[in-house]
């Protein structure tokens, strides 16, 4: 059936039908109905008449819901093509609905009090990695202070004098440290 030549108008008798076709089309449907019916047996409690009725009338249901796809289907054509036209394309509107998404979202009451409830976390785990920095900075400090490590200090100091010191025929070792080479000693 051409889309052209159907009348579109839901108002109209000639609903669905092309311009072409003749009664003898609509004759040969409803002999083709009949024969349908008398294959069928009849529901209890419906005549033939009732029957006939009712198929014809679901004829037409069906040729309204194909004029409907049919006319879905050009306004869908019609409405790409005019999108074509403007530049929009399947991944600007996308682009464009995330956009307007993302605005929505963020004007959401929920967004709105789930960033302030985050920030104010964050604020609080800032301050007490501070309290803890704080803490573990005054604890070494008096650790450092402690008589224990000051023994241990001590002991370390005098072992490095140990091992630096003068020998006793003269020769000094020099300190990993020491950059400036001896006469003696020279680097290579």
């Amino acid at each position: 059936m051409d889309p052209t030549s159907q009348d579109i108008n839901l108002n109209s008798p000639n609903k669905g039908n092309s311009m072409d076709r003749s009664d003898n089309m609509a004759d040969v449907q409803a002999e083709g109905a009949a024969a349908a019916n008398s294959a069928l047996p009849l529901p209890p409690g419906l005549t033939e008449e009732e029957a006939e009725e009712l198929h014809l009338e679901l004829t037409k249901v069906e040729e309204e819901i194909n004029t409907l796809r049919q006319v879905l289907s050009a306004k869908e054509r019609h409405a790409s093509e005019l999108k074509r036209k403007l530049g929009l394309s399947p991944l600007n509107e996308l682009k464009q609905n995330i956009t307007k998404s993302w605005q929505d979202v963020q004007t959401s009451q929920a967004y709105k009090k789930t960033q302030e409830t985050l920030s104010e976390a964050g604020q609080r785990t800032s301050a007490a990695f501070n309290t803890l920095g704080t803490a573990i900075s005054r604890r070494l400090g008096d650790m450092r202070n402690s008589p224990t490590f000051k023994s241990f200090e001590d002991k370390v100091g005098n072992l490095k004098h140990k091992v630096v010191a003068p020998r006793g025929n003269g020769d000094t070792v020099s300190s990993p440290t020491d950059t400036t080479p001896t006469q003696d000693n020279p680097p290579f």
